[in-house]
């Protein structure tokens, strides 16, 4: 019987699993949207969702739990920053998730896992600006 086994284990150990899903979450609030696999969109939603949750209480203690979470303080910053009073009116429900067919390869169910509301822009930002950066320069 599979009686209180609330999530999937993904064929890693607790601490990849643990070190991925801190990545995907700073990968999804720094770009807003990401693709993956079916099954680790579907597991990372709820922590994303506890995370954003985090974010509308913006308190000390809050931000320090999402620091816990989090590697990068730049993704804290934009989740109590830009994330939290974007979904203040919002109960639930922060993210979608949407499939995008198959990898060639090994056939794995993919899907876009994105914010609801998310800010298109944001999305290769870091990139835009790096080439940006580099054709001052020359």
């Amino acid at each position: 019987m599979r009686h209180a086994r609330g999530y999937r284990r993904l064929n890693r150990t607790h601490e990849h699993r643990k070190a991925m899903f801190s990545n995907m979450c700073g990968s999804l609030i720094e770009h807003e949207q990401i693709k993956t696999t079916v099954p680790k969109a579907k597991e990372l939603r709820p922590i994303i969702e506890k995370m954003i949750t985090l974010a509308k209480r913006g308190d000390l203690h809050a931000r320090r739990q999402a620091a816990s979470q989090l590697k990068q303080d730049k993704d804290v910053a934009k989740l109590f920053e830009v994330l939290g009073p974007r979904y203040a009116e919002r109960q639930g429900g922060y993210v979608r998730i949407m499939k995008a067919g198959f990898r060639y390869g090994d056939m794995a169910p993919m899907a876009i896992i994105e914010f609801v509301d998310r800010d298109v822009d944001a999305k290769g930002a870091a990139d835009r600006a790096r080439v940006e950066a580099e054709a001052d320069a020359e």
